[in-house]
């Protein structure tokens, strides 16, 4: 399966209204964009490690909706204090998203741990994610991804992909344009709690 496969599977999942997302730099940022950009996705740049902690502050903060992180396997390996962040707080409305392709394919195509056996789906379950699951196929992938949107509980979905991405790995959005674009968007999205104030 290819990522680009699997992000292009559940577009228009991504794309309703309610629903914002979230990806870590390089290849899943590029290739997300090159499907087609929305203002309900940001590309969080130069913050390897980080995708999972900023959508559990959106998820927190704005528990009227559905959060969806994008992530890779070195970025997560980088954070793995993240997953029991992540489990404390249990966001019901989080789901996480790990593209594993075994290697750091954005900045060289170094293995990572996983190429080895380390379980990062195992590793979440560990740390108190209630929902988690390992797919490798596109059919799979689409059925655990569109439950987890239903489910009502913080899941974490690792999905074995190819060790291929995109010729370069920046977008051609700006970063300070994506950032305040995002932020416009997130204060369109009026909460209840500032309804009701």
């Amino acid at each position: 399966m290819k990522r680009v496969d699997a992000m292009q599977s559940v577009y228009d999942e991504l794309a309703k209204d309610g629903r914002v997302v979230v990806t870590i730099m390089g290849a899943v940022a590029a290739e997300l964009q090159s499907i087609g950009h929305r203002p309900n996705f940001f590309y969080l740049q130069h913050a390897m490690g980080l995708a999972s902690s900023m959508g559990l502050g959106i998820a927190l903060s704005r528990p009227e909706l559905d959060v969806i992180v994008f992530d890779g396997d070195g970025s997560i390996l980088m954070n793995l204090g993240g997953l029991t962040t992540l489990a404390r707080y249990r966001p019901r409305n989080l789901t996480h998203v790990v593209f594993d392709n075994e290697s750091l394919l954005s900045v060289g195509g170094f293995p990572t741990a996983t190429a080895t056996g380390s379980d990062i789906a195992g590793m979440a379950k560990a740390a108190g994610v209630p929902r988690t699951s390992t797919v490798s196929s596109l059919d799979d992938f689409k059925r655990d991804f569109t439950a987890a949107l239903v489910s009502d509980e913080l899941t974490t979905i690792v999905a074995k992909v190819e060790a291929v991405g995109p010729t370069g790995y920046v977008t051609d959005l700006a970063l300070l344009e994506n950032r305040y674009q995002f932020a416009r968007h997130l204060r369109s999205l009026s909460s209840p709690t500032s309804l009701s104030s």
